[in-house]
C-alpha cells in the first residue's frame, strides 16, 4: 500500500478512535455525575465518629449544652398572667424556651430551694464514685434536730440514729430538713465549708455569675440567686438527673424515724417514735403530671417554689419567689393559685415538638473532587422546640401540624469538613416560619489530588446539570 493511501486509512481510523473515546469519556463522566446525585449510603459512624462529631459541634453551637433560657424562636406576644409572687419566670426544660417572666432578674435568696442545689452536687458525688446513697451517714451532734434554731425544718434526726444517704435525700426532698442538709454536707466533703464551696464551684461551671451560697440547707439570707438563673439551674438538674422526680420529689411523705433508724436501746420502741411529714410542695396531685421540686421560705425571700410537671411529653418549669403570705397555711395557697396559672397557661398554649425518630431527618449528599464519595448532612442542634397551639389543636395536635422543609445541597465539591454547615432544616406551622436548624456534615472527607480535583469539578458542573434538566 502506497503512502498515499496509508495516510486516507489511518486519519479516518484516528478520528474515529478519538470521537469513540470522547464519547466514552463523557460516558463515564456522565454517569459519574449521575452517582453523584443519588450516590450509595456512606458507612455508618463509628463509635469514635460519634465521639468526634459530637465533640465538634459542641464547640461549634455552644447552645446544645449550655442550661441558658432563652426567648421562643418566633415573635410572640408576652403572656398576661396574674402572678402573686413578686419574682417568677416559666420555662420549657427540653428547649430553654422562656414562656412567661416577671421580674426574674431580682436578687432573692432562694431559702430551701438551695437543697435543690445540694442534691445536684450529691448526685454529681454518686456519680463519680465518691459516695453510694446505701452509704449509713455519721450524724454530728449539729446535725441533731434538738440542736437546730426552733424556726428551722427537720426531719428529725437524733444521736445514736442509722440512717443513709439515700433516707437523708428524702428528708431533704419531702420534708426540707435543714438537720438532714448538715448531715448531708459534713459527710459529702467532710465540713460545710468545702461543701458549700462545691456549691458554688458547681454554679459558676454553669455560667450563672448571680448565684451565691454559704451554707447548704437555705436558712441563711446570705444565700442569693435570681428566678432566672435559678430556672436555668433547674432545668440541667433535671436533664442531668431526672430520676431525682420519682426517687425523691414525686415522694407524698416521709416516716422518720423507723425502727432501722433507733439505736440499738430504742429498738424495742418499733415505729412509734415515727413522725409523718406530708411532702411541702402542695401542688403534688393538684397538677396533672406535678412531680417536683422543692420549695423554699424564709422571711426575708418570701415563699419560694421550683415547679415542674409534665403533660403528653413536654415538661414545663416554674420558679417563683417572694410569693406573699402572712402564715404557711396563707403563703402554701398563693404558691398553689400562682402555679396553677402557671402552668394552666403552658398546657393550653404551648407542646414540644419532636422530631418523628432519630435519623428522620439525615440526608445524604454526593461527593466530587474528595476523597470518598458520600457523607451525610445532620441536625446541629436537638431538634425539640416549643410550638404553639394554633385555633382548633388539642394538646397534641399542634406539634403534630408542624411541617418541615430541607434545603440540602445536590452535591458537594472538594474537602468536606465536619460540623461544617451545608444545608437547612425549616420548621413551620401553617405558613408561619418556627425555627431553622443547620444541617452539617457528619465526618470529616479530605479533598483529592490536583488531577481528582479536576475530574471532580467537571462531575460536579455535570452533576448540575443533570439536575437542572429534571428540573425543568
Amino acid at each position: 500500500m502506497n503512502t498515499s493511501k496509508k495516510r486516507r486509512f489511518f486519519f479516518p481510523v484516528l478520528i474515529a478512535v478519538i470521537v469513540t473515546g470522547i464519547l466514552l469519556l463523557a460516558a463515564c463522566a456522565s454517569l459519574s455525575a449521575l452517582e453523584a446525585v443519588q450516590p450509595e449510603e456512606p458507612g455508618r459512624r463509628t463509635e469514635a465518629e460519634e465521639r468526634y462529631l459530637s465533640s465538634v459541634l459542641d464547640t461549634l453551637y455552644p447552645e446544645r449544652t449550655s442550661p441558658e433560657l432563652s426567648a421562643l424562636p418566633y415573635p410572640a406576644a408576652p403572656a398576661q398572667l396574674a402572678v402573686n409572687a413578686g419574682s417568677a419566670i416559666l420555662v420549657d426544660v427540653q428547649t430553654g424556651s422562656i414562656l412567661y417572666e416577671k421580674n426574674a432578674d431580682e436578687s432573692i435568696p432562694p431559702a430551701s430551694m438551695t437543697k435543690l442545689v445540694e442534691m445536684y452536687v450529691v448526685f454529681k458525688a454518686v456519680e463519680d464514685g465518691e459516695v453510694s446513697l446505701d452509704d449509713e451517714v455519721p450524724l454530728p451532734p449539729e446535725s441533731w434536730a434538738e440542736n437546730l434554731p426552733s424556726d428551722a425544718s427537720r426531719m428529725y434526726l437524733g444521736e445514736g440514729q442509722h440512717v443513709t444517704l439515700r433516707e437523708l435525700l428524702l428528708g431533704l426532698a419531702i420534708a426540707s430538713g435543714n438537720d438532714a442538709s448538715i448531715a448531708v454536707a459534713r459527710y459529702v466533703c467532710g465540713s460545710m465549708e468545702d461543701f458549700v464551696a462545691r456549691m458554688n464551684s458547681t454554679v459558676s461551671s454553669m455560667g450563672l455569675t448571680r448565684t451565691h451560697f454559704v451554707e447548704s440547707s437555705g436558712y441563711s439570707e446570705e444565700n442569693r440567686t435570681t428566678a432566672r438563673e435559678f430556672a436555668a439551674f433547674s432545668r440541667m438538674y433535671l436533664k442531668k438527673y431526672p430520676q431525682s422526680l420519682s426517687l425523691f420529689h414525686a415522694q407524698a411523705q416521709l416516716r422518720y424515724p423507723q425502727a432501722k433508724n433507733l439505736p440499738a436501746q430504742q429498738r424495742h420502741l418499733g415505729d412509734s417514735l415515727a413522725i409523718t411529714q406530708r411532702n411541702t410542695n402542695k401542688l403534688l396531685g393538684k397538677i396533672p403530671g406535678c412531680d417536683g421540686l422543692k420549695t423554699g421560705y424564709i422571711d426575708e425571700s418570701g415563699y419560694n417554689i421550683a415547679l415542674t410537671a409534665e403533660q403528653n411529653g413536654t415538661r414545663f418549669l416554674s420558679i417563683t419567689m417572694r410569693g406573699p403570705g402572712h402564715s404557711t397555711a396563707e403563703g402554701n395557697l398563693y404558691r398553689v393559685a400562682d402555679g396553677l396559672t402557671l402552668f394552666n397557661y403552658a398546657f393550653s398554649h404551648f407542646a414540644d415538638y419532636h422530631a418523628p425518630q432519630q435519623g428522620e431527618h439525615e440526608f445524604t449528599v454526593g461527593l466530587t473532587g474528595a476523597q470518598g464519595k458520600a457523607i451525610k448532612l445532620v441536625p446541629a442542634l436537638d431538634e425539640t422546640f416549643t410550638v404553639p397551639f394554633i385555633a382548633g389543636d388539642s394538646p397534641t395536635g399542634a406539634a403534630a401540624s408542624v411541617h418541615v422543609r430541607a434545603d440540602v445541597p445536590d452535591c458537594l465539591y472538594g474537602g468536606i469538613r465536619c460540623g461544617q454547615q451545608y444545608g437547612t432544616l425549616t420548621y413551620y406551622l401553617e405558613d408561619s416560619i418556627l425555627r431553622t436548624v443547620p444541617l452539617v456534615a457528619d465526618r470529616d472527607v479530605p479533598a483529592a489530588g490536583l488531577p481528582g480535583r479536576l475530574w471532580g469539578k467537571l462531575l460536579y458542573r455535570l452533576a448540575l446539570f443533570f439536575v437542572q434538566l429534571v428540573k425543568q
